[in-house]
């Protein structure tokens, strides 16, 4: 989606140009994309709760922004391009630096050269905490880690709060053509299948994806035989996605931030899975169906080529999880 100015939610950030509101501050670290936030969300929810008092100032790029109000309790972002660079805030002032980026000497590092009084992370050189597991759904992940620091949190307090935005497309069929990376770019001609389907089946699909996949989405909306029109991808802003999402009769993508928010939202959806399992990365109880062939799974996120199985993903298959979900 097209990403506007940043708004008051956001605040560009040098070396204490994010001014202090006279609360103890908790920072919490997690540099990465709209999915990654979404996953997130149970932690910040329970950091909240535990801290009150404190100003709770979440560290990512700032396009995030407008996602990140519909969180609640988050109160600004600090501009973070990734860990190359330091968090532009000066040791000492924040009170709890809180490490959901990851367990690696890169985020670590950057927190230390805030000197918190608390650190709340993975075990780590400097750091106590539990060790890293692998397989862990990331919700739980990150619900865990604060429960072993004596954090109350809950993985699936996931909700987000209703969109503010305007919703340009009310009650489409959303289909999110794009995707990170080649890995998970499931065939346009199969998406095209699907849409022309759900289209006669009496919905009204609308494709979504960012500026730079607008050349997918309308190439997908040709092949469906549905005009320009219909392609939102490029024209939305985050928090106008966001509503899109949140308005949706279903949505159909791979595992991307749009069906994390579908999931946010409770709308049907329905999840095509490549490199990443299902199990640390799938929807939570709901209407959402997941799709992979797991024992073809090849498992390298950042291939130019789909992941075989996402390819192994059949338009009938998503066909009969429509079905099974009420939309055909």
């Amino acid at each position: 989606m097209a990403v506007g100015r940043p708004n008051d939610f956001l605040r560009r950030s040098r070396v204490d140009s994010l001014p202090s509101d006279g609360r103890p501050e908790v920072l919490a670290l997690r540099a990465l994309k709209l999915g990654d936030l979404l996953v997130a969300v149970p932690a910040l929810h329970a950091l909240r709760r535990a801290y009150p008092g404190h100003r709770l100032i979440y560290a990512a790029r700032a396009w995030l922004a407008p996602a990140l109000a519909l969180v609640g309790g988050v109160d600004t972002l600090l501009e973070t391009q990734g860990l190359d660079e330091p968090l532009t805030l000066s040791p000492g002032r924040v009170d709890v630096a809180v490490n959901l980026h990851g367990s690696g000497p890169e985020s670590l590092r950057r927190l230390d050269e805030l000197a918190p009084a608390r650190r709340i992370g993975h075990l780590g050189p400097g750091w106590e905490g539990p060790p890293w597991r692998s397989g862990l759904h990331e919700r739980e992940r990150w619900a865990a880690l604060l429960r072993w620091h004596g954090i109350p949190a809950d993985p699936l307090d996931y909700r987000l709060q209703p969109p503010t935005a305007r919703n340009p497309l009310p009650g489409a069929a959303v289909i999110h053509v794009g995707a990170a990376y080649g890995s998970r770019l499931w065939p346009e001609d199969r998406f095209a299948a699907v849409a022309r389907r759900l289209e006669s089946a009496g919905q009204h699909v609308a494709f979504t994806g960012s500026e730079g996949e607008r050349p997918r989405a309308l190439r997908v909306a040709a092949l469906a035989g549905l005009p320009d029109e219909r392609v939102g991808a490029g024209m939305l802003g985050l928090g106008e996605f966001a509503a899109v999402i949140a308005g949706a009769a279903i949505v159909v993508s791979a595992d991307t931030g749009a069906a994390h928010l579908a999931s946010a939202y409770g709308r049907c959806s329905i999840v095509i899975f490549g490199p990443a399992p299902v199990s640390e990365w799938g929807p939570p109880p709901g209407p959402h169906i997941a799709l992979t062939k797991e024992e073809l799974r090849r498992g390298d996120v950042f291939s130019a080529s789909p992941d075989p199985a996402l390819l192994a993903v059949s338009v009938q298959d998503v066909l009969a999880a429509a079905r099974e979900l009420g939309s055909l």
